[in-house]
């Protein structure tokens, strides 16, 4: 799996870019390519992916994120949550702990050094929600089927 590893720091690189410039992540994703960088498959569809549900995903990302706005986050915090959330939302291919495990990771290697608490507390609270939902849907209550499955 050091393809996705690397693939995903591909993927954060440009919305990072995206994110300090105020541009759009496809755009960006276009002039990489442009350029001759090697963007790999698995990174063009993070970064499409996380453009399109940009305002979903900041949404839920603001609703778990205590006492802290998207708005006001680091930039790479930002741009590792973004990433993240939209693996475990969206990417049945990519178990949960393997998405967080990755934000932790990047955010300690690339942000401060309480950012990997940080994203992995954010990231934690969603996981714990999707799999209360997920469990709530097994027992035949009612849930968000957007949300419920965890994709593992």
């Amino acid at each position: 799996m050091a393809g996705r590893h690397l693939a995903r720091r591909v993927a954060l690189d440009i919305l990072f870019q995206a994110d300090l410039t105020g541009r759009d992540p496809l755009g960006v994703l276009d002039e990489w390519q442009a350029a001759g960088e090697d963007v790999p498959e698995f990174a063009r569809e993070l970064v499409t992916g996380v453009s399109a549900d940009r305002d979903e995903l900041d949404r839920v990302l603001g609703e778990h994120a205590d006492d802290w706005s998207v708005e006001r986050m680091a930039a790479v915090d930002r741009a590792i949550l973004r990433l993240a959330a939209y693996e475990m939302r969206s990417r049945r291919d990519v178990p949960i702990a393997v998405a967080i495990d990755e934000a932790v990771e990047a955010a300690k290697e690339l942000s401060t050094d309480e950012s990997g608490r940080f994203v992995n507390g954010i990231l934690g609270r969603i996981a714990r929600e999707r799999e209360d939902v997920a469990g709530n849907q097994s027992d035949g209550s009612s849930g968000d089927s957007a949300v419920g499955d965890s994709g593992r």
